[in-house]
């Protein structure tokens, strides 16, 4: 399920990008620069959506799969494709969905990450989400200075 919220969020993501491409073509809506603002973050929202949903659904099987019948503990994520040094002394693990994690923690409280994709997960969905934000900002900015240039022409 969690991938098809990923997924859905991608399609968005698709369909707002190519509503920002139609702002090139003739007959756009004006005044372009703030509809060219709004779609764009759109698109940025929707496609923040989609890396989150992606990672938290990684988190979600990773938990899920800890205790979860024989040879579940430690979590298979903590196990699979690391050496024996590097899962020696494993303990417990902690997870995380802000930020994006899933730690496996050994017995002397050291810690590793049981997947490195958290960490472009987490920078992308931030990103993504920050720029959706300042679009918005610049879309009302520019609605704004429009207004007042209206009010002082009039």
């Amino acid at each position: 399920m969690g991938f098809g919220v990923s997924a859905a969020c991608a399609v968005g993501a698709l369909v707002a990008a190519a509503g920002v491409v139609a702002m090139a073509l003739p007959g756009r809506p004006q005044p372009w620069p703030v509809h060219l603002m709004r779609r764009a973050a759109g698109a940025a929202a929707w496609a923040a959506a989609a890396v989150y949903s992606l990672g938290a659904s990684t988190v979600l099987m990773s938990e899920h799969a800890f205790g979860d019948g024989a040879n579940s503990m430690p979590a298979p994520a903590c196990r699979d494709g690391f050496d024996p040094a590097t899962m020696e002394g494993l303990s417990h693990h902690r997870s995380s969905f802000l930020p994006l994690r899933f730690d496996c923690v050994r017995e002397d409280g050291s810690v590793y990450s049981s997947d490195p994709d958290y960490v472009w997960m987490n920078g992308a969905s931030a990103s993504l989400a920050l720029s959706a934000a300042l679009f918005v900002i610049g879309a009302g900015y520019a609605s704004e200075l429009r207004a007042r240039k209206a009010a002082v022409t009039s």
